[in-house]
This record gives C-alpha cells, structure tokens and sequence, in this order.
C-alpha cells in the first residue's frame, strides 16, 4: 500500500496524466461515439485502431485534424499509471483475459477518485490560503472565521486509501457516495475563498444570463463580464462568449466550457478549474491561466 502523503501526491505529480507509464487504457477501457469529438464508434474494451503495440497514439500529433478532438480534451487525472503501475504491478491488459476484464473496469472507478482528489486537494489549497491571510491580517491570529483544513485533509487522505485498493476492492465502492459525502467541503471551501470578493447582483433574465449554480449559459454573451466570486458550479456554458471576463475567484466545478471563447480571459484564480474543462474551449496567448495548468496547442490554431 503507498505511504505517500499528500505533499507528495499533488496535482502536478500523480493527479496528472503519465502516458510513458500507462498501458494505453484511455484508448482502451473507454467507449467513444461518431460525433463531432470522434471519426467513429469504439465498444468499451476494444483498442483504438490508432494504439500501436507499444501502447502509443499512431497519430497523436494530428488527432484534432483526423476528427479525435475528444482524445485531445480527455484527462484521466493520473488514473491511467496508477492502474498500470500500482494497482495491477506492471501487468498490461495484453497479458491475459483476466487482468483485462478487471483492468478496464478497474480505470473508469480510479479516474473518478483521482477527480475527486484534484477537487480536494483544490478546496485544501483555498482553506489554507484563507487561513494564512486570516492570520496574516490579524498579526498572526488566525480569524475565527476561517476553518480549519483538518477535515478536508481527512477527506482527501480517505479518499486517497481508496485509491489504493485491490481490483476487487475498487469494484465494490460506491463512487457516487464518496462524491456525495465530499460535495458539503468543496461547497464550503468555495464559500471560504469567495467570502472576501463581494459578488455583484445577479443579473435579471431582462439584462443578460442569470449567473448562479446550474445556469444555462449556452451561447452566452459574457464578453468582458465581471466574474469574480460568482457560483456557476454545474452550469452549461457551452460556446459562451467569454473573451476578456475576469473569472478571480469564480466558482467553476463541474462548468461545461466546451467551445466556450476565452481569448483574453483571467482564469488564473478560478476555483475548481481542470485542464480537461481548458483542452475542451477556446483561447490565445493572452488568457491567464493558473499555474501549473498546460495552455492547449490547438488555440494557436484556431485563432
């Protein structure tokens, strides 16, 4: 079992994708559908007619041009070596029937623990941050009003045990409880790093979208919108025009940002942003990103 802790298991080591260490399982594992995304239909456990034998992309480099833009959004947040490296010790799907079979069941239950690990070890990173300007501006009393990350760290530790666990182990958890149980802290951890940013009034159906949790802002003209500290958690913003709009401290969990036009935007403060919801919209060299985050080749190429 790993002994890491999470200052070793961060977003930009084990929460990121390695596919040198990975048997290919995203191009495996999954099923895909002809649409705008893929060229053609793929069954879940049958291998992409791209994968080589040695678990690498025929055509990586021109994935979106030969219709796999779905390949170039895709992240499995480090699930894919885990699974390779840890849970199955080396062993590849190649190898026989039986570590087939419990392999590409075994990535989808990871992927979403290594999701719901990103979210945590995110909503940490706001308490923490919060808890030492709080102490910063009290001249080192921490304000009363500010939590302490204890139970988020708890949270995350579990969730990283489970991660752990043998095939059939993984196979009996239910994923959609342990998201459930942490819903309550991100929630939270959002309200403690957006509590300083004073939100504007909701905007009237009159005057533009309105902008909260589980808004339809399909197409939305947001152009140089003021964001910050907005809640938009689960909305649809499809295609939304979001060019020059300052997202600091908007809440963004679960937002569908597929197409959505970013060119000049702010998201370096954004909450709850992946680099799966940047790969899937649109951008330039002028939009901020958070650190650590990858800025997506294909923007170049579609300005």
């Amino acid at each position: 079992m790993s002994t890491r802790t999470r200052i070793e298991l961060g977003r930009r080591a084990d929460l990121g994708a390695d596919c040198a260490n990975c048997f290919g399982l995203c191009c495996v594992a999954l099923a895909f559908t002809k649409s705008a995304d893929f060229p053609f239909d793929k069954p879940a456990g049958d291998p992409c007619t791209n994968l080589d034998e040695h678990d690498g992309c025929r055509i990586h480099p021109q994935l979106r041009e030969r219709g796999f833009k779905g390949c170039t959004v895709f992240d499995c947040f480090g699930a894919g070596q885990k699974v390779s490296r840890q849970t199955f010790a080396g062993r590849s799907w190649r190898d026989d029937p039986a570590t087939r079979e419990a392999m590409f069941s075994t990535f989808p239950l990871v992927r979403r623990l290594h999701e719901l690990l990103w979210y945590l070890d995110e909503a940490i990173t706001l308490v923490e941050r919060e808890r030492a300007h709080g102490a910063a501006a009290q001249h080192g009393r921490t304000r009363a009003t500010t939590p302490d990350p204890a139970p988020w760290l708890a949270a995350f530790e579990h969730v990283r045990s489970l991660t752990d666990g043998t095939p059939d182990e993984l196979a009996a958890l239910d994923v959609d409880a342990e998201y459930d149980a942490a819903r309550p802290l991100l929630v939270q951890a959002s309200e403690v790093a957006r509590a300083s940013v004073p939100a504007p009034p909701r905007r009237s159906r009159g005057k533009g979208p309105t902008l909260e949790p589980g808004s339809d802002l399909m197409g939305a003209a947001l152009a140089g919108a003021d964001l910050r500290g907005r809640t938009l958690r689960g909305s649809i913003a499809i295609a939304a025009d979001l060019r020059g709009a300052d997202l600091d401290r908007c809440d963004l969990l679960g937002v569908d940002l597929r197409d959505a036009d970013l060119g000049g935007a702010d998201l370096s403060g954004a909450i709850y942003l992946t680099q799966m919801q940047v790969n899937s919209a649109r951008g330039d060299e002028a939009t901020r990103l958070p650190e650590g985050f990858a800025r997506p080749t294909h923007w170049a190429d579609e300005r």
